[in-house]
């Protein structure tokens, strides 16, 4: 019995270890965590522009807002991956989480009618506000690191329970602008992957009248073709991260 417990007890402490270990992905043998801390909205940058005067559920309906938009960034960027499944999740938490978002997007509404002199100038003001949004979370640089991070949190968007969107977008948004930034191999801070680079050899002068005679290449005059174009300098290998 007491064998028995202590291998139970090996074995939950290495499923914790596990759990606890920020999930690895298709890029990289060891991804950055970029796991943050939970935001309300009103931290700068986070849902994109600042929203002054902004109520506690105005700043939620534009968290809400923000996830919505980075997936769809990520549906729509990251079907080069198909294993990250952005598409088919994105798809998936539009259809669950309908009627959350849908008064999320109301909120925002209110709020810039609320804040603007005039009807039309707050949905000027609301629309200016998704297209914000929407390019923000657009990446060439950092495309790997965001679409393995939206990958995750579109997965566990499909776990959320309804209503409680706002939740994982409180916790999880600042994982999302923190994967905006470029990122690359974690494993190997040394270096990373490291190949040779050989340095292009200098070629013959083909095209001189002087190093031919009667169609026959003249070694004498211009050097062997052969050794010429087979040579590569000693020491030309670089190390690439």
């Amino acid at each position: 019995m007491n064998v028995l417990r202590l291998v139970l007890g090996i074995a939950a402490v290495a499923v914790a270890t596990i759990a606890a270990a920020p999930a690895q992905a298709q890029f990289y043998f060891k991804s950055k965590d970029l796991r943050g801390e939970r935001v309300t909205g009103a931290e700068p940058g986070i849902v994109g522009q600042a929203l002054p005067g902004a109520t506690p559920e105005e700043q939620r309906a534009a968290l809400v807002w923000n996830l919505r938009a980075a997936l769809n960034v990520a549906a729509l960027q990251c079907q080069f991956e198909p294993t990250l499944l952005t598409l088919s999740n994105y798809n998936a938490m539009i259809k669950d989480h309908e009627a959350e978002l849908a008064a999320s997007f109301t909120t925002l509404g209110k709020y810039f009618r609320r804040t603007s002199d005039s009807v039309k100038a707050g949905q000027t003001a609301l629309d200016q506000y998704g297209t914000r949004v929407y390019s923000g979370f657009s990446t060439v640089a950092a495309q790997r690191i965001f679409c393995q991070t939206s990958g995750r949190i579109g997965q566990d968007a499909l776990f959320t329970p309804r209503g409680q969107l706002h939740d994982l977008a409180a916790t999880r948004m600042r994982e999302l602008r923190n994967s905006l930034v470029p990122w690359g191999e974690q494993q190997f801070p040394g270096g990373g992957y490291a190949y040779l680079l050989t340095a292009a050899p200098q070629l013959p002068a083909l095209g001189n009248p002087d190093c031919w005679r009667k169609n026959i290449w003249q070694d004498q005059r211009c050097g062997p073709v052969y050794h010429r174009m087979a040579a590569v300098p000693a020491d030309t290998s670089v190390a690439t991260r």
